[in-house]
């Protein structure tokens, strides 16, 4: 009876350690991660269940200002996944920002946490690149604020107080049955898994506008009871000279992208695969509503 679950966004700026959280607090690495900002686009959901409590995670793209249709879209990923939240965990990276300062006066943050109304956790993540004075200072500047419910300082990456976050978001969930299966981790299948690894690593691989100018599609994903899955997948580019540069010279990128991606899309399905990679150009398809909603880049309207 006393059974608590609901949802959970995980929002903040590009780059503060959303999805590496959100993988520390599963206990797995169900969201793509990089070094690089803008590496999540969409809402990834992710489920934690325990006897007493079920917590759905929504891991959303970074809070920009938008320069083209594929960052409104994410942006309004953000935004959707707030409404559907139960409580709100705010994550903030205090070693790129020790006063909060860039982060909060940004007008899109203003506003969304204006407008929400859920209790709102501040997580001050990458504490381990930090100082205990640094975070004393910001914790004491928003415990002024007035904004958040509670304040919890971590390091995503090192698993400091990631069970003391946890047990911050379980007060704050309602009494509610669980919303999922125990055992499941996720509501996207596993082709959406192997375009997101492919893409990580197109974003670990590739420098300058390359990695943002991609999307991975999978054109054919064949299950074989013997023998080796078969999956194509396609590299979508922007622009012709772009093409190139994924497939190198002799075709040298393309094969060591494939190689570091196929171990990677093993070790997530546990079985072995054969992968082959194409490169496709289609023309500004970050602005095209159609090849976006392709894509996935479609917010469902709840209302």
């Amino acid at each position: 009876m006393n059974h608590k679950a609901g949802f959970v966004s995980l929002i903040g700026k590009p780059n503060v350690g959303k999805s590496t959280l959100l993988n520390a607090m599963i206990g797995t690495k169900l969201s793509i991660t990089t070094s690089k900002p803008q590496t999540t686009r969409k809402k990834i959901l992710g489920i934690l269940s325990s006897e007493d409590y079920q917590i759905i995670f929504l891991d959303t793209p970074g809070i920009l200002n938008p320069e083209y249709l594929l960052q409104e879209r994410m942006l309004d990923f953000v935004v959707s996944s707030v409404k559907d939240s139960d409580v709100i965990l705010f994550v903030v990276d205090i070693k790129n920002d020790p006063t909060g300062s860039k982060t909060f006066e940004d007008e899109r943050v203003k506003k969304i946490l204006d407008e929400a109304t859920q209790p709102k956790i501040l997580v001050i993540n990458k504490i381990d690149e930090s100082t205990p004075e640094v975070v004393e200072n910001l914790k004491n500047v928003f415990i002024k604020k007035n904004i958040f419910t509670k304040i919890v300082d971590t390091s995503a990456t090192m698993g400091i107080n990631i069970s003391q976050l946890i047990k911050e978001i379980v007060y704050l969930l309602p009494i509610h049955p669980k919303y999922y299966p125990d055992d499941q981790l996720s509501d996207e299948n596993e082709r959406f898994f192997v375009s997101e690894i492919i893409r990580e690593k197109v974003f670990e691989f590739y420098r300058d506008e390359i990695p943002y100018s991609t999307e991975v599609e999978i054109e054919e994903f064949k299950e074989r009871q013997t023998g080796k899955d078969y999956i194509r997948a396609n590299i979508v580019v922007e622009r012709e000279s772009q093409k190139p540069i994924i497939i190198g010279e002799k075709g040298l990128a393309i094969k060591k992208l494939g190689k570091i991606a196929r171990e990677e899309i093993e070790r997530f399905l546990e079985r072995e695969v054969f992968l082959e990679l194409f490169v496709k150009v289609r023309e500004k398809w970050r602005s095209n509503p159609n090849m976006l909603n392709r894509f996935g880049y479609k917010v469902e309207d709840n209302d």
